[in-house]
């Protein structure tokens, strides 16, 4: 089976546990107004390859693994292409690598559920914490990603809840404390990580003649998080 790939990360070491193979996928349904990756909007974009081809590539670096590392699929949305990350993860899993998966959570059908059999870690992007910003900064209705994290918690899916913090958006105690009270709701969730929001992508914008929606919001400050982590006692 062939999926659409954006890119490929060999060495990540911040999407999940240790040095982890980070596949990027291409197409996303959401629009958010802080996507660091707008190349991977497009559903014709990017290039074509096999779960196997993939899966070859991934082995090269087994050995920077350790016992921690592994793959990390990510976009996009990759529960848009469910079918060709199972069949990858299927793969892996095969070979005792670690696999998770970075999704918005905005999607649930029975090929998401069958993906879901072969995952063993799903970074959850909890992207806001009230369902007005939701639809506004993001196009995805809150309720579904409520709904993807309560299947998470049915099937004991171990989950780490992230969350890009924004100036003037979502940067205060009652958003970042919402957040914490919904991880502890749920025993699935092992993590939560507060994510700076940055403008490196800036120039992704330009080039594809598109306006960056946040272009005039100043990036986050390990300090702006050390903030709100004090905040709510964390």
């Amino acid at each position: 089976m062939t999926g659409r790939i954006n890119s490929i990360q060999t060495l990540g070491t911040v999407d999940g546990p240790g040095v982890r193979f980070v596949l990027f996928m291409q197409g996303c349904p959401l629009r958010c107004a802080y996507c660091h990756n707008p190349d991977t909007w497009d559903f014709s974009g990017g290039s074509e390859a096999s779960a196997t081809e993939i899966f070859e590539k991934v082995k090269r670096y087994r050995d920077y693994f350790g016992e921690e590392g592994g793959v990390t699929v990510s976009g996009g949305e990759p529960t848009m292409q469910a079918d060709f990350v199972r069949e990858l993860f299927e793969l892996c899993k095969n070979e005792g690598i670690h696999t998770a998966l970075d999704t918005s959570g905005c999607l649930w059908n029975d090929k998401i559920e069958k993906l879901l059999s072969v995952t063993d870690l799903c970074l959850l992007d909890y992207k806001m914490t009230n369902g007005a910003d939701y639809l506004r900064y993001t196009k995805c209705e809150k309720v579904a990603v409520d709904k993807f994290l309560s299947e998470l918690e049915a099937r004991n899916i171990d989950t780490w809840l992230r969350q890009v913090i924004v100036r003037g958006i979502n940067d205060n105690a009652e958003s970042v404390k919402y957040l914490y009270d919904v991880a502890d709701r749920h025993s699935c969730v092992k993590k939560v990580e507060l994510l700076k929001f940055r403008k490196l992508c800036a120039p992704k914008y330009e080039n594809l003649g598109i306006e960056f929606p946040f272009g005039n919001i100043e990036p986050t400050s390990d300090s702006d998080i050390k903030r709100l982590l004090e905040a709510v006692n964390k």
